[in-house]
């Protein structure tokens, strides 16, 4: 019973998170197609990940590796 409540705390935690936005992960620059480009115009195109599924797989790493830990000491 132990596990549910605990997956059900990283889930509810991820829930309320999912209104936060998202978080920038790269920012990739490239020349511009075209004739813009031939002068030296540049396009920006941004990588960004939702905040809600950031935690939740940080919530279920960190929950796996507590598990994995709790069963190399017990065995």
């Amino acid at each position: 019973m132990d596990d549910a409540k605990a997956l059900g705390a990283i889930a509810s935690t991820a829930a309320s998170a999912a209104g936060a936005g998202s978080i920038t992960v790269a920012t990739i620059t490239t020349p511009a197609s075209g004739i813009l480009g031939a002068i030296g115009l540049t396009t920006t195109t941004t990588v960004a990940l939702p905040v809600a599924g950031v935690v939740a797989v940080a919530g279920l790493v960190g929950y796996g590796v507590y598990k994995g830990v709790k069963a190399a000491k017990n065995s």
